[in-house]
């Protein structure tokens, strides 16, 4: 009598394979035959439009940061821009009322 060990254990689980394989066919022809018949189900539309409205919200508020960015980033610039002009044209006029070192010479 030589009978393999585990033969039979082996022919038990390929059987529990076969099961849970049409238990899952089943399992899912039945929720496409119900959702075709009544549609998703209302916790799930309310949840997709939780979820649309919370992308909504996200978009705005990033949106505003971002307008709030732009703005402080516009007055920096204008004061440093400000700021640099004043000094060229300082520079400017203290270069245009001194002598030149040119003339000096002469």
């Amino acid at each position: 009598m030589d009978v393999a060990v585990g033969k039979a254990l082996n022919r038990a689980l390929a059987g529990d394979a076969q099961v849970d394989a049409e238990l899952d066919a089943f399992i899912e022809r039945r929720h496409k035959e119900r959702v075709k018949a009544e549609g998703e189900r209302a916790q799930e539309e309310e949840w997709r439009e939780s979820a649309r409205k919370h992308a909504q919200t996200q978009r705005q508020q990033a949106r505003y940061e971002w307008h709030l960015h732009h703005q402080g980033q516009a007055e920096r610039l204008r004061r440093t821009l400000e700021d640099l002009i004043a000094h060229h044209e300082q520079r400017a006029e203290e270069l245009s009322t001194t002598p030149s070192s040119a003339s000096e010479a002469s």
